[in-house]
Parts: C-alpha cells; structure tokens; sequence
C-alpha cells in the first residue's frame, strides 16, 4: 500500500537482531537506480522539513506530517512513484522521529540534507515473508525496484536461521557501495560469566582512556593502537593542497575528491578493523570489563583534543564492548564520570585534587606511593568496578 509505514520491530523479549555490512558491486543501471532511490530519500527529507517549518511559523505550532502517499498526489511529484515506497516510508518514520527529539529537547533541530554534503544512503524493509521483497541468496541481493540481483562481497559468513527483516544501501565518497543487512534471530539468552563465579574467581580487567594509546588496562599493557587518521594526516593534507590549485567542479577537481576520500575511508576502515578485533578478544578473555563513562563530545572540544579523540574511536570501541559483551557473557560495568580514578592514590586512597593534566606520573602527598597516571587510573577504575558489580549481582543460589 502506497505510504504505509514499515512494520515495526517485533517483540524484542523474543528475538534480537544482527547487523552486516558487505560491500556490494551493482552494475551500470542498478547504480543509476540507487542513485535515484538516494536522491528521492533526501528530497522527500527536505519536503517534509520545509513543510514542517512553514506550517509551525504560520500557524504557531507544526501540522502532522503528511505520508509519502499524499506527496505522490501533489502536482509534479508524480515521479515519487517510481520510487521504493518503504525507502520513503522509512524517511517519514525518521523525521517524525526527529521532531519528537527536537520537541522534546533531546535533539538539535532538524538540518536540510545537502547533496554531496551529507550520507548518501537509504534503507528499505522486507515488506512480506512468504513472497519477499528483499531477499540474500547466496552472495546475490534482491532489492525492491531493482533490475536483477546486487552482488555482494561476503567476507565473512552470516549466522544461520535468520529473517532478513532491513537493508540500508550506503554510497560513500570514494564511490564504494555497502549494503548493511539487518537479520532478526530467536532470541537466545546468554548467562553471564561472572555470575556463576565466586569474587575471587572473575577474570576482570579496568581500562582508562588513553587519547594516545587507546587505553591502559590494570595490569599496565597497552594495545599498541596503530592511529591510522595520524599516519595519513600528511598525505591527507598533501592531496588537498593539489584540491585547492584545481578547478572547482572540474573533472580533475573531482577525481582529486574521490583520491581523497579513499585515503580518509581507508583509515576509518583500518580504525573500525581494529577496535572490532580488540573489543572481541576483550568479550571472550574476561568475565568483567570495567570502564569510565565518559562524555566524548566534551572531551573533543576541551583542550583542542578534537583529532586525537577522533582518531582514537573511544565510543565506537565501548558500543562494540557492549553488543559483544551480550554476545559472549561478558559483563560491562561502568564508573560515574565524576569518579576520581586518575586524582584517587590506589595505595591508600587519598585524592590529590592538585594533579595537573601534565602530570604523567601520580607522586601521592600522602603516602608516598609513585605509579604511572593512566596505569594507576586503570587500577582504580577496576577496583570501583569491582565494588559497583558486587553490590548489585543477582543473588546465586
């Protein structure tokens, strides 16, 4: 049915959903018709926030937003029709979304969506499992409205006995296609290790930011992390440099654009490789994993720390401890952001409120003890951790 909104998401007390991203290779007229399906999703996002917007300074307060079914109707919007009626659904869910957020304080408000300015991308839904819609057979895609099956690059397997229930097409800058398949399973329980054990016998670890080094954990190692954005900064830089001496809107100016977007796409890739392998092998070691709550948003803006804490990919890294953490029984504890891990002597605990940031080693005033900030942090976060976890576990039988 023209503008009927996807099926929202089933009982989540029942299943759980996983998410993978493959790189996809469509042909000439497949790419075309993404492309259009892209460009139908922004417009219909900026009709619908224009109209949004006029309706709230007119009246004093916004109109309901209208369906994709109604836009269809209008005078010279006729072509939506060509259109994947749940891509356009799909952009009437997240606006509505939007301005709740926005109403409601949470959000900013709403921003037009730029051509070539912001992602490129849509996502559609399966729409009727006994005669699919969109469908993985092998490593060939079935989208709506598209002409034949999307390749697809499977580099690694999908787990079995699952329901394609979404899929979002992303075109990035350097001109690669992604597809992100969202596959809905039974949901199975997975008991967490550290509730079959006594205290003495959980395997747990603290970690404290390291904006050079990713983290130090209690036991005082690093992971080595390879900033990937730092090792190509001046290549980044150079190839800007030859951008700014080119024409705008040139051939050359755009082949220069997609040369760089490949060199910023291939550091992304390589930051998101690692912290998916470190996160892993951080769920599956240890029954316990205890770090800070920080605000990174706050902490890119203080003290021009914005590129290091970018780079360093501190909040992608804790989203994929917490989803694999349920994978694998591993339990994730966090500390109150005011919490004094670095400022707090793990020897007798004493804080030191006159630490400086430019103090890389803790000299407690009071009992003397010496130890590396960031290791001794990494103590203390474990230590409070520890404490949090035992005063709220489940009772064992």
């Amino acid at each position: 049915m023209p503008g009927k909104l996807p099926r929202q998401r089933e009982n989540t007390n029942t299943t759980e959903q996983r998410a993978y991203r493959f790189e996809g290779r469509p042909d000439a007229n497949q790419e075309q018709k993404l492309r259009q399906f892209i460009g139908a999703a922004r417009f219909l996002w900026n009709r619908m926030l224009s109209d949004w917007k006029a309706s709230y300074e007119a009246n004093g307060k916004s109109d309901p937003v209208k369906t994709p079914a109604a836009y269809k109707k209008e005078p010279g919007l006729e072509w939506l029709k060509d259109m994947d009626s749940l891509c356009l659904a799909n952009v009437q869910l997240r606006f509505i979304r939007a301005t709740k957020e926005f109403l409601t304080g949470k959000k900013d408000y709403p921003q037009f969506k730029k051509k070539h300015a912001c992602k490129d991308a849509y996502t559609t839904n399966l729409a009727n499992r006994e005669s699919p819609n969109l469908l993985l057979d092998g490593c060939l895609l079935k989208l709506p409205k598209i002409q034949g099956p999307v390749k697809l690059r499977l580099h690694r397997q999908i787990r079995a006995g699952g329901i394609l229930k979404n899929c979002t097409v992303i075109h990035e800058p350097n001109g690669k296609w992604y597809f992100s398949l969202v596959f809905e399973y039974p949901k199975v329980e997975i008991p967490k290790t550290a509730d079959e054990k006594d205290a003495s016998e959980i395997q747990a670890v603290g970690l404290d930011m390291s904006l050079s080094e990713l983290y130090v954990d209690s036991d005082g190692d690093t992971p080595s992390y390879p900033k990937p954005y730092r090792k190509m900064e001046e290549k980044i830089a150079q190839e800007q440099r030859r951008l700014s001496r080119m024409e705008r809107g040139s051939n050359n100016y755009k082949k220069q654009m997609i040369r760089i977007a490949k060199l910023h796409a291939k550091a992304k890739h390589q930051r998101a490789d690692f912290l998916h392998k470190l996160s892993y092998a951080l769920a599956k070691q240890y029954d316990l994993v205890c770090i800070e709550d920080l605000d990174m948003a706050v902490i890119k803006k203080a003290l021009s720390f914005g590129k290091p804490a970018s780079d360093n990919g501190w909040g992608m890294f804790t989203r994929m401890l917490d989803y694999k953490a349920d994978w694998y029984g591993c339990t994730i504890i966090r500390t109150n952001r005011w919490f004094p891990s670095s400022k707090m002597c793990c020897a007798c605990g004493h804080v030191h409120k006159e630490l400086k940031l430019s103090d890389r080693r803790y000299v407690c005033p009071k009992c003397g003890h010496v130890m590396a900030r960031d290791h001794q942090a990494a103590v203390n976060i474990l230590n409070e951790g520890m404490r949090l976890y035992l005063e709220g576990r489940p009772e064992t039988a």
